[in-house]
């Protein structure tokens, strides 16, 4: 256990390279998978039609499951699903219409922001499961008619998840993301990962399932994910992926591994990975970036938080005004009432323009009393911010 660990938070400053490639570079015990036709890049790879007697069959489906959640966890951190789709015609019907969609999108407007690329920089299609499902409801129920994807997903967060998707086309000259971790504790800064205990660091992974469905072949010189095998296992990952010493050893390290259409790749959300270059002159690599979420991370009642912080703001406007309170004070109350997490939402709407994730209810909030805004001007906020998490 390190200093960081025993101290119960983690700081950028005290994470050492050393550790992490120790992490890294530990023996795996790939020898125990029952399951995987093969490794590759010391990724485990599974040969989908191979299992289909295996997922219907009960006691030998939770053994699979299990075995995955353990290369999720403690092995690789990422494993692949070889056809995944074996008849790929879902597969060709759902790109129609995410071409479709893309074109309306470009059409009225401008390239949309994105989380680890310059906005417009790709075609990226937010929310692209309800799109899908509206616009073209048999082809989705076809799509995802998926037992494969359906036990990856159950084997990392058990049933009862949610299942989101977004579509992203990265065109031939596409640049290379840097290394990243994801959702959750990967979209805050550093300074606010840094304020989050350590042992939700340790829990932030198992909240949510990332993965992707190629939608055409994806060579590696069309940029498949960089990947770095087991690299989920360093606890501090979420203050030191933005340094510049681990993303060196990063891109020293990674691998990828080309996919067909129809392969699937599932990978823990603490993963240090990066979407590569497309180097070819004429593939439109198009994946569509599965996020499934844990049913558990939400509370047990619903408030209207718009309600009570329209009714809590001018009290706390007046006890301010009157140095009744203070600034930690108002803070402390204001994360009483309002939301303090900007997820979910509609991307469409409300894009992360300015770093990962957009700003909060309770940021607007703070930011209305520190300029003391007009109770009119507050409740005409209040309402703008509810409109952007509405379905468009």
């Amino acid at each position: 256990m390190t200093s960081a660990q025993r101290s119960g938070w983690y700081r950028e400053e005290d994470c050492s390279v050393s550790d992490f490639v120790a992490q890294v570079e530990a023996a795996d015990d790939i020898e125990a998978l029952e399951y995987c036709a093969e490794v590759r890049e010391r990724i485990p790879v599974y040969a989908c039609p191979e299992l289909e007697n295996v997922l219907g069959d009960a006691a030998r489906r939770q053994s699979l499951l299990a075995e995955w959640a353990h290369v999720l966890s403690k092995g690789a951190g990422v494993f692949v699903l070889r056809e995944a789709y074996a008849d790929t015609a879902p597969i060709d019907e759902a790109t129609e219409v995410f071409e479709a969609i893309i074109r309306e999108e470009r059409a009225a407007g401008g390239g949309k922001a994105d989380h680890f690329a310059k906005a417009g920089a790709n075609d990226r299609i937010w929310n692209a499961q309800e799109k899908l499902c509206m616009k073209a409801p048999a082809v989705f129920a076809r799509y995802f008619a998926n037992p494969v994807i359906a036990a990856a997903s159950e084997a990392w967060l058990g049933p009862g998840y949610q299942m989101t998707s977004q579509v992203n086309v990265v065109r031939p000259g596409g640049a290379a993301q840097q290394a990243h971790r994801d959702f959750h504790l990967g979209f805050l800064t550093v300074d606010e990962a840094q304020r989050v205990p350590a042992h939700v660091h340790a829990m932030s992974p198992f909240l949510t399932l990332q993965g992707a469905v190629a939608h055409g072949d994806m060579p590696v010189e069309s940029g498949p994910t960089k990947l770095l095998p087991c690299s989920q296992r360093y606890a501090e990952g979420y203050v030191a992926w933005r340094r510049q010493d681990f993303r060196d050893y990063f891109e020293a390290n990674f691998v990828q591994l080309p996919l067909k259409k129809g392969d699937a790749i599932f990978f823990s959300p603490a993963l240090f990975h990066a979407a590569g270059s497309n180097r070819t002159t004429d593939v439109q690599r198009m994946a569509n970036l599965l996020q499934v979420s844990s049913a558990y991370g939400r509370a047990m009642e619903s408030l209207d938080r718009n309600r009570m912080c329209a009714a809590l703001y001018s009290v706390l406007r007046e006890m301010r005004a009157e140095g009744r309170i203070t600034n930690t004070e108002t803070r402390t109350i204001i994360a009483s009432c309002a939301e303090g997490y900007a997820f979910p939402t509609n991307l469409d709407l409300n894009p992360p323009l300015n770093g990962l994730a957009p700003a909060t209810q309770q940021d607007l909030f703070n930011q209305a009393i520190e300029e003391a805004w007009s109770a009119q001007r507050f409740d005409d906020a209040l309402t703008h911010y509810a409109s952007l998490g509405r379905t468009a």
